[in-house]
């Protein structure tokens, strides 16, 4: 990626590297996101266990996922760890790298057709869309859901509305699922009719229920953001604690981890 970060990251933070020299207890790698930065990685932060050659687990120009445990600004130090890193920050991390990419060559992109280059692209634009959402990929998600919010940007009005038409044509609007099993059951002759009649309640363009063996069945609600998906999820724990209380059926929701 063209563009880094000044300054340090956070002790704690997760961090994407890339291995420069591999020694016989050590490894010393780049800081991917960072300008001029370097890490050091220790032999017993690889991976937990005995390790006889370290060049089984990193090889030089492999990007690894790091935690960052220390940083001595004064020296110029950083203890990197990658045992420390779990599976789900790994992907998260990756997943993250792989977004901004996507972004970066769509930045790429309006700057051909402006007839300009990547680096003038950041300066132009970049620089401040990092600055005020984070990353380039935040700042696209964000003009997918509202156009309006880079109005403030002090930057030529032309690239501006020229953003907005491809972030929109190659940008999908942000969604989170929040997926649970809903349990019912009911020794009234009536049952059929009350299951019905609720899951009728709950289904909505966010919420679909399908049935996947008596008496279960899945709730997926789709949303733009947590904060509208949690919203979602307790209207319908309502709706469901209500319909229990009041008709002749038994039963409970459980959410996913």
């Amino acid at each position: 990626m063209f563009y880094k970060k000044h300054g340090y990251p956070e002790e704690g933070d997760i961090v994407l590297c890339t291995v420069k020299k591999i020694l016989f207890h050590s490894i010393f790698a780049y800081l991917d996101e960072y300008k001029n930065l370097e890490g050091m990685i220790h032999i017993s932060e690889v991976s937990p266990g005995r390790i006889r050659n370290i060049r089984d687990y990193v090889k030089e120009g492999k990007k690894v996922v790091c935690k960052v445990l220390k940083i001595d600004k004064q020296k110029g130090h950083i203890d990197l760890s990658i045992r420390r890193v779990n599976n789900a920050q790994r992907i998260s991390k990756n997943q993250e790298y792989k977004q901004e990419q996507k972004a970066e060559k769509l930045l790429e992109l309006i700057g051909k057709q402006q007839k300009t280059s990547l680096e003038k692209m950041y300066k132009e634009i970049g620089e401040e869309l990092i600055k005020e959402f984070g990353s380039l990929y935040n700042s696209f998600q964000n003009i997918v859901t509202d156009p309006k919010s880079i109005n403030k940007l002090k930057t030529n009005p032309k690239i501006k509305d020229e953003l907005i038409k491809k972030v929109q044509q190659k940008i999908k609007p942000p969604e989170i699922q929040i997926k649970s099993i809903l349990t019912l059951k009911s020794d009234s002759s009536k049952g059929i009719e009350l299951i019905k009649d609720l899951l009728s309640k709950i289904k909505t363009k966010e919420v679909s229920v399908n049935y996947i063996s008596a008496p279960k069945y899945s709730i997926v609600i789709k949303a733009a953001d947590y904060k509208k998906g949690e919203s979602i999820f307790k209207k319908i724990q309502q709706i469901i604690e209500k319909s229990l209380k009041d008709s002749e059926l038994g039963g409970e929701l459980i959410r996913n981890a």
